[in-house]
């Protein structure tokens, strides 16, 4: 990407869907992959003080992925890319479609300067291969989201059925973590019910064969965090989000 560089690294989860014989879909075991970087603008920060800004993601009151900008001439990093859904069941568990799991995320600014907040949560099937399949529903994998009348925007424009964009209203000031934008994790249960038929003939016999549609592709739950700092916050935000926000009384909305 021309004019980028990495600002924060963003974990990833997924989980192993295998059908049975029956109605009855399990899952086994949890995976998981690190996801791609996000961004913010040279060209902005060129402009102004880049100094100890730091963003980290948190899964259930744990430190699970960050990325801080230290104070070395060297422009290094204090970084770790963590992985989404590993503590999600004790050992030898599966997980039962229907079933509600606790799935707690929220940002901490772990830099020193006060900086405002977006997420990117994306939700996906993946095949055996690790090919995204386009024509299953990323619906049936919901991640309930928390707080978004008062403390989170759901960014509708940018927005679609894969991909959730919010950002947080208030300024997040150093040390301090946001209100919960996501509190739980459930498989809907109608993958169970999601079927193909096929019929063929052979010498004057029909056989139909019925397949699972969700049998033994993966479900796949990503957050991408990042954040811009204080100082002419909506100048930042256009030049690293390429998003329009106003900010009234440190308080952002969008355009």
């Amino acid at each position: 990407m021309k004019k980028c560089r990495a600002f924060f690294t963003s974990p990833k989860g997924s989980l192993t869907l295998f059908g049975l014989a029956a109605l009855l879909l399990l899952f086994s075991s949890v995976g998981g992959a690190r996801a791609a970087l996000t961004y913010y603008s040279e060209t902005y920060s060129s402009r102004v003080q880049m100094y100890n800004i730091g963003v980290t993601l948190m899964e259930n009151g744990e430190n699970v992925s960050w990325r801080d900008y230290t104070s070395a001439s060297d422009g290094s990093w204090n970084e770790k890319t963590g992985e989404l859904l590993l503590g999600m069941l004790p050992e030898g568990e599966e997980i039962k479609p229907g079933k509600k799991y606790a799935e707690e995320l929220c940002v901490k600014n772990s830099g020193t300067i006060h900086q405002y907040v977006r997420v990117g949560i994306y939700k996906y099937w993946l095949d055996k291969d690790g090919n995204k399949l386009t024509a299953l529903s990323p619906d049936l994998i919901r991640l309930n989201l928390v707080n978004t009348d008062t403390d989170w925007l759901i960014d509708t424009q940018a927005s679609t059925p894969e991909r959730t964009v919010l950002y947080y209203r208030n300024l997040l000031k150093s040390g301090e973590t946001t209100p919960l934008f996501a509190d739980s994790l459930t498989v809907d249960g109608m993958v169970a019910t999601k079927v193909t038929q096929t019929k063929t003939t052979e010498n004057g016999y029909t056989t139909i064969t019925t397949s699972y549609d969700y049998d033994g592709v993966r479900f796949c739950v990503e957050a991408k965090v990042d954040a811009v700092q204080e100082h002419n916050a909506a100048d930042a935000a256009w030049s690293a989000w390429g998003r329009r926000v106003s900010v009234n009384n440190g308080a952002l909305s969008l355009e």
